[in-house]
């Protein structure tokens, strides 16, 4: 880096940080590679184990694996070896995290009006990890808290304490704002493959948008707070909806598995208290 400063005859440190910067940047938006993104799935787990309890009941979690596998044959071949787990949590919620390793929590799961439902929930999240959007999302972010520590800095070497303060504010704005929209266009992308690959695993791709309706039920217009900084539920219930009314005829899709759904909600209902929002209880 010394030697580089030297040729372009930048004279003040403050041009030193900025071609530091923008090597740091340009490596940092690299999307992981797959060896990488399976070296980060170890720590992630290790992380999400010590914030979250997870379900080890041995049905429970057969069942949410076994629609996930269906999932994953329907969508081809795939560089990672997928892990299904169950977080007891009563929020409606799922995420995906690297190299296929998918979270559905209990509250999910007791929403979920039919297994076609539950399986398109679960097909977004595998759509995450299939179109690499954890590994971009993470370059994305490992990107931008280089350029954000380093704007700190820069405004240090120029304004002293008040020039970082005030680059950590702007910077920090406007890091939100680029992941918010990075967020916004995965979310379309994993919908639109959730939609494709549900027919292909035998599951009616009706069950994505109606999913969405329930969104809509919990949380009013926007749904339930997780989904703040993606599209709308009422938007993607109309574009899934779209997507849907353009896809070729199929034959016999999966809506219902023979009330095996509502067993494994009754289950959870005994091991965790929690209850489905269409029971009594959860009406009071």
């Amino acid at each position: 880096m010394r030697r580089l400063c030297s040729e372009l005859r930048v004279r003040r440190p403050l041009g030193c940080v900025a071609i530091a910067v923008a090597a740091l940047v340009t490596a940092g938006c690299a999307t992981l590679t797959v060896p990488e993104e399976q070296q980060l799935a170890d720590q992630f787990e290790a992380e999400i184990r010590r914030q979250h309890r997870l379900v080890t009941d041995r049905v429970i979690v057969r069942y949410i694996d076994a629609i996930g596998r269906r999932v994953v044959v329907a969508a081809g071949p795939q560089p990672f070896s997928y892990e299904f787990s169950v977080v007891d949590d009563p929020t409606i919620n799922a995420f995906a995290g690297p190299a296929g390793m998918i979270y559905v929590h209990t509250g999910t799961i007791l929403a979920a009006r039919n297994v076609s439902e539950l399986a398109g929930v679960i097909a977004h999240e595998v759509g995450h990890v299939a179109e690499r959007h954890v590994a971009e999302n993470y370059g994305k972010q490992r990107a931008a808290g280089i350029a954000h520590t380093a704007a700190v800095l820069g405004g240090g070497l120029l304004g002293g304490s008040v020039g970082a303060n005030a680059a950590n504010l702007a910077t920090g704005l406007g890091l939100a704002g680029v992941l918010n929209s990075f967020g916004r266009e995965a979310e379309r992308e994993a919908d639109d493959f959730a939609v494709h690959v549900l027919p292909r695993a035998g599951y009616d791709p009706n069950g994505l948008p109606s999913f969405f309706e329930t969104l809509i039920a919990e949380g009013g217009p926007s749904g339930p707070a997780f989904l703040s900084s993606h599209p709308a539920p009422r938007d993607r219930l109309v574009t899934t909806r779209e997507t849907i009314a353009a896809l070729p005829p199929s034959g016999a899709l999966r809506r219902d598995d023979g009330g095996k759904l509502e067993i494994i909600q009754r289950r959870i209902a005994l091991l965790t208290g929690e209850s489905s929002p269409r029971s009594p209880d959860r009406r009071r």
